[in-house]
């Protein structure tokens, strides 16, 4: 291996590029630029600083911030004292899932952003490893008084980004040998980050993974894309996600390229409506996606079309249906016959498709999607017009980059080829390598693979045996050597932009705490948002009827009935007497309720006693479809009147 570390490998593209900008941020009303010397400097200011205020090598600090300047200079600032980041996403709202990771990782610090501070001042007396907390963000006079008053309440320091890089300069005079001796000591097997995500219960793992894991994917990632040094990416995905860290910030650091921010707004939807302008401004050679993202760009490239009118919107299509028949799956584009396409297609691409592109600042050559699988249409699409969305797979076990289509090797549907110095293999329940178009789990070794789970050895032992890293999803390789990816062979809600999470937990707790609910299954397949098929308690619900005097034959008894059921679910949502327990976003906003349980008899439960979601979602696919329409979406829809309807 070329580096030792991530700061050796930072250091050496300092060498390499100390002029080019390396980070673009817009914190005004125009992006500008800080080079990768000048990067440097900040984060040596600012390693030092942390070493001042007592970090040690081996320590955990947590980074919770939106994407910015600091948060690229923070992660690096902590990697050269040796000590671990543990980048957090900003969505986290409920204090149990913070406090979760924070006690978990045993957390020295944490780095927070202005506008996520309360989060962390609010609950920093219930974590007994926390030393002290720092502000990347000043405080204003407005908040200056209350601020006061709830730090002098702290156990923990407080400090602001500034005040530290300050105290790191100083230290930097008196001691300047301290922090290079620090990083020269670090090795590829040190530890560098450790990534939570979701785990077989409601708690979520920590993934660990160290120098070496990051410093093998990001030149297998490299070595089948080429990005060349005057490259810029605006970063939209959240930059704790582990396939915007490894892709979007260290492959850029490796070629020299740049990365911009967004413009941070006063909350998260302000900060996503600054997209479109963003985009404009950087006019990056490549976007990373998820499927949410991809269809939010769709939608917002065909409402352009349609509002030019309706000659326009019918150019538009046929130039898409033309497009469609000469890419085909892209690897076979122009094939055959539909070489006569091709003057066609690059008339509609020159009077239309291209003014597109304009709109994402006219140098886009490409996204890299993942995330989740990105539906097949959409891969189309974007082919068509020009700004190919080159789908791959990985997962944060694996620093996270398995496989991926890139502009030399693609086939629309697939997640591409597998990366180079990555074994994999196609497995059966038995552990059994499988042939070539047979379906199994998803099974691979290299030096990408996670270290384990932090604390838990009995989670890292099940999932990594004999090197192996077991991924828990399903899928098949094809004669052509391109992996397909079919989905998880475990249970693992996925939501539309990529985030996992497990809902055993959730659906456990909702049948204890609740005597209404005999069984729950949550469902979320890349939707915008998660629902419950309910096994009610019929005999329970029969008895709070009558308590109540309500009769089940007439609308309003019904709905009388159903507004107590949505209330059992909505205790754990904001507001309710269990809520922070889970994440809003993984609770059912619909909700199909049933009378009929899943059992061995229909084939819905195992002989373990454990729910078949495969079974039960191809049983229930109609209503699942119905609970993403507008009337399915609503509780007192007919479906679920017609359930209590049945007690009567």
């Amino acid at each position: 291996m070329e580096h030792k570390s991530l700061p050796h490998f930072f250091e050496e593209s300092v060498r390499k590029y100390s002029g080019n900008v390396l980070l673009w941020e817009k914190r005004s009303s125009e992006y500008r630029g800080s080079t990768y010397k000048e990067v440097h400097d900040r984060v040596i200011s600012y390693a030092a600083g942390l070493l001042d205020a007592g970090l040690e090598k081996g320590d955990r600090v947590a980074l919770i911030s939106e994407g910015r300047n600091d948060w690229v200079v923070s992660e690096l600032a902590i990697l050269y004292c040796g000590g671990l980041c543990v980048p957090l996403s900003v969505k986290i709202e409920e204090p149990g899932d913070l406090t979760f990771r924070l006690q978990h990782s045993g957390c020295k610090a944490v780095i927070i952003s202005g506008l996520h501070k309360h989060k962390v001042l609010n609950l920093a007396n219930k974590l007994p490893d926390l030393e002290f907390v720092l502000l990347l963000d000043p405080i204003d006079d407005v908040e200056k008084v209350a601020f006061d008053t709830i730090i002098k309440g702290l156990k923990a320091d407080v400090f602001f980004l500034d005040d530290l890089l300050v105290r790191g300069d100083a230290l930097l005079e008196k001691d300047a040998g301290k922090l290079e001796g620090i990083m020269d000591s670090l090795v590829p097997d040190d530890y560098a980050n450790i990534c939570y995500t979701s785990g077989t219960t409601a708690d979520p793992k920590g993934i660990i993974l160290t120098h070496r894991n990051y410093l093998c994917n990001v030149e297998q990632g490299t070595a089948i894309f080429d990005v060349p040094a005057y490259y810029t990416s605006l970063h939209i995905l959240p930059w704790d996600h582990s396939f915007a860290h490894t892709v979007g910030i260290y492959a850029l650091i490796r070629n020299g390229a740049s990365l911009a921010s967004l413009k941070i707004g006063k909350t998260l939807n302000e900060t996503l409506k600054n997209i479109p302008v963003c985009i404009r401004e950087v006019k990056p050679y490549f976007l990373l996606s998820v499927p949410a993202l991809a269809k939010n760009f769709r939608n917002n490239i065909e409402k352009g079309v349609r509002d030019k009118g309706k000659i326009a919107w019918a150019l538009f299509k046929a130039g898409l249906k033309i497009g469609y028949a000469y890419n085909q799956k892209g690897c076979n584009k122009g094939k055959g016959w539909r070489k006569l396409l091709k003057p066609f297609y690059k008339l509609f691409d020159i009077v239309l498709f291209k003014k597109v592109r304009e709109g994402f600042g006219g140098r886009l050559k490409f996204f890299v999607g993942g995330g989740a699988l990105l539906d097949i249409e959409l891969q189309r699409f974007f082919y068509a017009v020009g700004m190919p969305m080159y789908q791959g797979y990985g997962l944060t076990e694996a620093s996270p980059v398995i496989s991926s289509n890139t502009p030399d090797f693609h086939k629309l549907g697939s997640s591409g080829k597998v990366v180079p110095m990555l074994d994999l293999k196609i497995c059966d329940d038995e552990g059994n390598e499988l042939p070539i178009g047979k379906q199994g789990e998803i099974v691979v070794r290299g030096d990408n693979v996670m270290a384990g789970y932090w604390n838990n050895a009995k989670a890292t032992s099940e999932t990594i045996r004999s090197g192996w890293l077991h991924t828990g999803d399903l899928g098949y390789m094809d004669n052509d050597g391109y992996l397909y990816v079919l989905g998880r062979t475990k249970s693992l809600l996925i939501a539309g932009d990529g985030e996992k999470y497990s809902p055993e937990g959730i659906e456990e707790t909702m049948m204890q705490k609740s005597d209404f609910f005999d069984q729950v299954m949550l469902y979320n397949n890349q939707n915008a948002y998660t629902s419950a098929l309910v096994v009610i308690n019929k005999l329970v619900v029969k008895e709070y009827a009558k308590k109540q005097n309500l009769d089940l034959t007439a609308e309003k008894g019904q709905r009388a009935v159903i507004t107590k059921l949505k209330q059992e679910i909505d205790r754990y949502m904001p507001g309710g007497d269990m809520a922070g327990m889970f994440p809003p976003r993984w609770l059912p906003t619909a909700a199909t309720f049933l009378t009929e349980p899943f059992s061995e008899q229909n084939k819905l439960m195992n002989s373990t006693m454990k729910i078949v979601r495969p079974a039960i979602t191809r049983h229930y696919q109609s209503a699942l479809s119905f609970m993403y329409t507008p009337e399915g979406k609503d509780f007192f829809n007919a479906s679920n009147r017609d359930c209590i309807k049945e007690l009567a």
